[in-house]
């Protein structure tokens, strides 16, 4: 099978000048891939271009964050061992440049500082906080309430309300039995999350039925992918319409997330497409970036839109049923970028579930983080 576009050749010229095979078997392995040692912080200018854009940047100003964030995702895990029974969350301070760290035990700070993190003391750890969310996960949420999640920097589990819909009785009722679950902080958005589905690889399109959809990453065998794209056992075409494989596994609402298992014709490859915006990505690992982070994300509407990482662990309450675990972004995305990459730096992070808002007016998206995925399927991150 062969694309014939300019796009196609590019992301071939750059697998042959990284001297990548095609896709083979291999051992399934649910655990992040370590971020690589530095590369030489090569940035392209796209990257920089689409920063400025959708961060308000400057060059030196994006140049520099990204450094920045690359070091802070190398001692986070470091620091939450540091921290142990005391961690309380932790987030990327764009302001200082600087991962700051959240500890119930001030006696664990120097030790954090000492790898090169900020210190905040807070009230409640983060398993505390984890313990409250998932109270609140066992409740039913009406409409108005887009979802909730644990926010490290109020040290609270944060529910957000559709502001139209704040002084609607089964909000109010909701929020009440939502406080009596432990420290609970409400918050209101513009509009109630929806999926990214569209009716008629990552970022690529596919379809199904009438549907498309975007490619997250190449794992060995297939793809990840978004969970409302699709129900196991069901077609996929991809973006010449040809056979291209089977949902192997979907799992939406509760997650949002599936495998797609790849015909013969097919490959897959570490790539995540730039669309002309930058260079296609290589894919080196899966390293988890932390919350204040710059993100961006590919997808077969949009292309390739940037935005920061604004909270983890969040429950989004779609009209279908909530989804756990979510990370919320600031990038903005429409209809068929379900199931897109979004990447930072080399290190993939999720696959685009849905939103509020367009890439016109702005607003606010949700992706399931990939190493949940991996784990779950059993699968393996193609990687260069």
């Amino acid at each position: 099978m062969k694309r014939t576009v300019t796009l196609r050749a590019v992301v071939a010229a750059l697998l042959l000048a990284a001297g990548l095979g095609t896709a083979h078997a291999g051992a399934a392995s649910a655990a992040p891939t370590a971020a690589p040692a530095e590369d030489a912080f090569s940035v392209s200018p796209g990257l920089l271009d689409a920063m400025r854009r959708d961060l308000g940047l400057s060059t030196r100003e994006a140049t520099e964050r990204l450094r920045a964030e690359r070091a802070a995702m190398g001692i986070e895990q470091a620091a939450r061992s540091a921290a142990a029974g005391a961690y309380g969350g932790s987030w990327f301070d764009a302001a200082t440049g600087r991962l700051v760290v959240a500890v119930t035990d001030s006696a664990r700070a120097p030790e954090i500082r000492a790898l090169g993190a900020d210190t905040r003391l807070v009230r409640h750890s983060a398993a505390a906080l984890d313990r409250a969310k998932s109270r609140l996960d066992s409740l039913t949420a009406p409409a108005g309430v887009a979802g909730w999640h644990v926010d490290a920097r109020t040290n609270s589990v944060v529910v957000d309300v559709v502001r139209a819909e704040r002084t609607a009785p089964a909000v109010r009722a909701f929020v009440e039995r939502a406080r009596a679950t432990g420290p609970v902080t409400v918050a209101t958005t513009a509009a109630a999350p929806r999926t990214y589905a569209a009716g008629t690889v990552g970022g690529d399109p596919y379809y199904t039925g009438n549907v498309r959809c975007s490619i997250g990453f190449s794992v060995h065998g297939g793809f990840v992918t978004a969970g409302h794209c699709g129900r196991a056992g069901a077609a996929v075409r991809g973006w010449d319409g040809s056979a291209m494989g089977t949902f192997q596994g979907s799992s939406f609402p509760g997650d949002d997330y599936a495998y797609v298992s790849i015909h013969s014709g097919w490959w897959t490859v570490p790539v995540v497409l730039g669309w002309g915006t930058i260079p296609d990505r290589l894919v080196r690992g899966s390293a988890e970036a932390p919350v204040g982070t710059s993100i961006c994300r590919s997808g077969s509407t949009t292309h390739w839109r940037c935005g920061t990482v604004l909270g983890k662990n969040q429950t989004v309450n779609y009209s279908q049923g909530a989804v756990y675990q979510m990370t919320k972004t600031s990038v903005c995305a429409e209809g068929g970028d379900s199931g897109g990459s979004f990447i930072s730096g080399d290190q993939a992070q999720g696959v685009t579930s849905g939103g509020w808002g367009n890439c016109s007016s702005g607003g606010e998206t949700w992706f399931q983080p990939v190493n949940e995925i991996l784990g779950r399927y059993g699968l393996t991150l193609h990687t260069a």
